[in-house]
């Protein structure tokens, strides 16, 4: 069964970074589109990046635009978000998604097939 692990989350202070990294066991990850949502307490859950499988296309959420980088490396079945200038408001917990069927529609949530566990960023103000 294919699984996506996330990692690299915590605590880190406002004005900080950090980088995710969600990692899959899927043999096809070059063709899969891959996305970063996240989920603050209380709120739904939103899209913060995403990327065709190509590595070509990414998409940025308005409120991470500039601030964060979305990136693959197909031949460690891996896909990166890398935050910058990180705010308390950023706090939640990051989700990757994979949409298999290898499409391009990232903000409808219903289109990703596979969902990692999540991993909580927190930012101290």
């Amino acid at each position: 069964q294919v699984q996506l692990v996330e990692s690299g989350g915590g605590l880190v202070q406002a004005g900080g970074s950090l980088r995710l990294s969600c990692t899959t066991s899927g043999r096809a990850f070059s063709r899969y589109t891959m996305g970063w949502f996240r989920q603050a307490p209380g709120q739904e859950r939103e899209i913060v990046a995403a990327i065709h499988w190509s590595g070509g296309v990414t998409y940025y959420a308005d409120s991470v635009k500039g601030r964060a980088t979305i990136s693959r490396d197909n031949a460690k079945n891996t896909v990166y978000l890398q935050m910058n200038s990180l705010k308390p408001e950023d706090t939640a917990v990051y989700y990757c998604a994979a949409d298999i069927a290898g499409g391009y529609r990232p903000l409808l949530q219903e289109k990703y097939d596979l969902w990692g566990q999540g991993t909580q960023v927190t930012v101290s103000s």
